[in-house]
C-alpha cells in the first residue's frame, strides 16, 4: 500500500513537471512569441538596428514581458526609436502604442512617427507630465515598457526617478505589467557609480518600483553580459553601441559587446 502511494505521488509530481514545461514552451513559442519574432523581421527596420538584436534579443525580451498584439503599449523615452521599430508592427493591427518621450525629444519622436509607415498608428505623449497635456491616460495600458533609462532618472534624483515609477504605475490598468531593461550595477560595488557610470543597481530599480506600488513578477538573465567589468571610467557608454573613446580600444569594447543588463518585470496589483 505504501509503494503504491510512493508511486501515485511520484506520478502526479512527473505530470505536474511536464504540465508546467508546457505552459513554459507554450508562453515561449506561441502565437504571441510568432508575432514579436514577425515583428523583428519586419522589412521597415533599419539594418543598423536589425544588427543590434544579437545583444537586445528583442524575440525573448518581449516575450518575457508577455507582450501581445492586442496589447496597449507604451515605451517611455523611446529615443531613436530601436524598440519603436518592432513594437509598431507588433500592434498595428490589433493593438494600440504610445511613445511617451521627455520634452526635450518631442521633436524627433515625432519625426520617427512620420517617417515610419509602422508607426503611423502611434500616440505621441510626454513623459514625465505635469500639466496633462499628451498625457498617458491614466489605467489605460496593457504594458509599459521602457528600456535603460532609469539610470537617467537617477541622474536627476531619487526624487525624480520615484515620480517617474509613479507616472508609470498610474497609466497601466489593474494587474498590468511594467517591463524594465537597464545596466546593471552590481550590488557589491559603490552605489556613488549610480551618479555618474550609467550602471544602477538592482537593488534600487526593486526599491523605487515597489514605493510606487508595483510587485515584482519576475526576472531574466536575457540581457546579461559576464564580459562587462561595470568599472569603466569614463562608464557605461565606452561599450557599444556608443563607444565614447572612438578608435581608442575599440576592438577591445566590441569584443565585449553592449552593457550587462538586468531584465525586470513588474505588476501592477490587480484590484
Amino acid at each position: 500500500m505504501r509503494t503504491t502511494t510512493v508511486l501515485a505521488t511520484a506520478l502526479s509530481l512527473v505530470l505536474t513537471a511536464s504540465a508546467s514545461q508546457a505552459q513554459d514552451h507554450s508562453a515561449h513559442h506561441g502565437q504571441p512569441a510568432d508575432a514579436i519574432a514577425g515583428a523583428v523581421a519586419d522589412p521597415g527596420r533599419t539594418e543598423s538596428n536589425r544588427a543590434r538584436d544579437k545583444y537586445r534579443h528583442p524575440v525573448e525580451t518581449l516575450s518575457f514581458f508577455g507582450v501581445k498584439p492586442t496589447d496597449t503599449v507604451v515605451e517611455i523615452w523611446p529615443g531613436g526609436g530601436w524598440y519603436s521599430e518592432i513594437l509598431g508592427p507588433l500592434t498595428k493591427a490589433k493593438g494600440k502604442l504610445y511613445l511617451a518621450t521627455a520634452p526635450r525629444g518631442l521633436e524627433a519622436t515625432q519625426k520617427l512617427v512620420a517617417g515610419k509607415p509602422s508607426l503611423a498608428h502611434a500616440t505621441v505623449a510626454l513623459f514625465p507630465n505635469s500639466d496633462g497635456q499628451m498625457k498617458v491616460p491614466d489605467g489605460t495600458a496593457d504594458i509599459v515598457l521602457t528600456f535603460r533609462n532609469v539610470h537617467n532618472w537617477r541622474f536627476g534624483g531619487r526624487d525624480a526617478a520615484q515620480a517617474a515609477f509613479n507616472q508609470m504605475f498610474a497609466m497601466l490598468k489593474p494587474g498590468g505589467v511594467l517591463g524594465v531593461v537597464d545596466h546593471r550595477l552590481p550590488e557589491e560595488m559603490d552605489s556613488a557609480l549610480q551618479e555618474k557610470s550609467g550602471y544602477i543597481k538592482r537593488s534600487e530599480v526593486i526599491g523605487l518600483a515597489k514605493a510606487a506600488g508595483f510587485e515584482l513578477a519576475g526576472e531574466s538573465g536575457i540581457n546579461a553580459n559576464p564580459k562587462d567589468s561595470h568599472d569603466w571610467p569614463e562608464g557605461v557608454w565606452v561599450l557599444p553601441p556608443t563607444l565614447r573613446k572612438g578608435e581608442v580600444d575599440r576592438e577591445k569594447y566590441l569584443a565585449i559587446g553592449e552593457s550587462d543588463r538586468m531584465t525586470l518585470k513588474f505588476r501592477k496589483p490587480p484590484r
